[in-house]
């Protein structure tokens, strides 16, 4: 097992990681830009390093600064979190060859599953069924037309490096094509440096539903369970819940089966989710991303296993705690991603928290790095903390989230709790019958 595991990351989501360690009796060394020097997983930490200045690419993205910091703290490994350098297979390269453990999957895989047109194909190969479209990547836009008549229109234009919603457009017709074309590729040549394109089939009223899986990189995987994201305005996932209400036992094991199965046959290592579109009783393969998930708490409070523990051990060389076997699920759990936003516009929202207090109870679990006084910096993510919620069955889950959000008291700052307070209203949200078109349509309204 690890001595010193440094985390390349903050907020929420660096001091769930340092209990994960702390509970594992490991020292985390927390590192922080000059925006965080206040910052709870600052605070918490058995060491800390100041890595740059606020921007990220000059503290959170800075490799050499990162490598230094293990180096002066003698940290023997690294967790990433999510976002920054978590699927960076050259930051998991560069560690390796500072005899630094990554904890994450190998940088082969991180770069197989990061390029979206190897992974669609590998995916296909490995058994996953994915969205009819174009092989690989279209080059030249004669070939598009060609490939999108044959699928059929409407069809989705995607950057082969993309990533939340940056890079894709839908065309419906021929005449549209030409321009979802142009603007796909100058928004990915600018947002990734790489116009690489590919086409599917767009599907009208999907949902998207995620499958959770652990590999011991030896030829051994499980899964557990499927988490449902539909609820997103702009490809960002607000809300999401396990198990998905649109499942029936039979499909949850089969996709199940299947994610398990090909991350086995990859000798895929750690923790990984292979996202799809579903309709009509049918799964369609998106990506998989090779890295711990925002929304992780919900198949952990259904399971009562520990992904992040899970992580730290099999980077250890440690096999899997638990096989298929033992795996069970209980009840029904909901996550509600609280930013520091203004809940009917969505603009930032950074400042200073007067009074801060998180709800409790039974069944309620809120994982955030905020605390009173707590100044929120301008320069990252959002997101300030996450709601967490269980209960027996799904009905009992949002009634006791309908209690919890009632509970939940930020001030001196806007968040989006008034908007999850206003979707448990909403017949369609209590029902479960909702897909990934649906929150954008709901705000429309508003």
């Amino acid at each position: 097992m690890f001595d010193k595991i440094l985390i390349a990351n903050r907020g929420e989501i660096a001091l769930r990681i340092q209990r994960a360690c702390k509970e594992l009796g490991i020292a985390t060394v927390a590192v922080h830009s000059t925006a965080d020097a206040d910052a709870m997983h600052v605070r918490l930490a058995d060491e800390s390093v100041c890595i740059g200045p606020p921007r990220a690419a000059d503290s959170y993205l800075n490799i050499p600064a990162l490598v230094a910091a293990c180096e002066i703290t003698g940290a023997d490994a690294v967790h990433p979190g999510y976002g920054f350098l978590s699927e960076n297979a050259r930051f998991a390269e560069i560690l390796e060859h500072h005899d630094i453990a990554f904890i994450g999957p190998t940088p082969e895989h991180i770069g197989l599953m990061g390029d979206k047109i190897r992974a669609r194909e590998t995916a296909a190969g490995l058994g996953i069924p994915v969205v009819p479209g174009s092989r690989g990547a279209v080059s030249s836009d004669d070939e598009a037309r060609r490939i999108a008549g044959e699928i059929g229109y409407p069809v989705l234009v995607k950057a082969a490096a993309g990533g939340g919603g940056r890079g894709m457009k839908v065309a419906e017709n021929e005449a549209a094509l030409e321009s979802a074309l142009a603007t796909a590729r100058a928004e990915s040549k600018a947002a990734f440096g790489d116009d690489t394109l590919y086409i599917e089939k767009f599907l009208g009223r999907p949902r998207h539903i995620e499958v959770q899986v652990i590999g011991d990189g030896a030829g051994g995987a499980i899964h557990l369970g499927e988490r449902e994201c539909s609820l997103q305005r702009r490809h960002q996932k607000i809300w999401e819940e396990a198990p998905s209400p649109a499942l029936n036992a039979e499909e949850r094991e089969e996709i199940g089966r299947i994610v398990a199965k090909a991350a086995a046959a990859l000798n895929y290592r750690g923790v990984g989710t292979v996202e799809f579109l579903y309709e009509d009783g049918r799964f369609y393969f998106i990506e998989m991303n090779t890295r711990l998930q925002v929304e992780h708490p919900v198949t952990e409070m259904i399971t009562g296993i520990d992904l992040v523990i899970e992580q730290i051990r099999i980077a250890a060389g440690m096999p899997l705690s638990v096989s298929q076997d033992e795996v069970t699920f209980s009840g029904h759990a909901i996550e509600c991603r609280i930013n520091a936003e203004n809940p009917r516009t969505f603009a930032p929202s950074p400042g200073r928290i007067a009074y801060f207090h998180p709800p409790g109870g039974l069944g309620v679990r809120v994982d955030s790095g905020v605390y009173h006084g707590y100044a929120i910096p301008p320069y990252y993510d959002s997101l300030i903390g996450k709601l967490i919620v269980h209960g027996k069955n799904r009905t009992e889950c949002l009634m006791r989230l309908k209690r919890a959000l009632g509970e939940f008291v930020i001030d001196g700052i806007e968040t989006t709790i008034p908007l999850h307070s206003a979707l448990i209203a909403e017949p369609d949200v209590a029902n479960g019958t909702y897909d990934i078109h649906w929150l954008e349509a709901f705000l429309a309204r508003q």
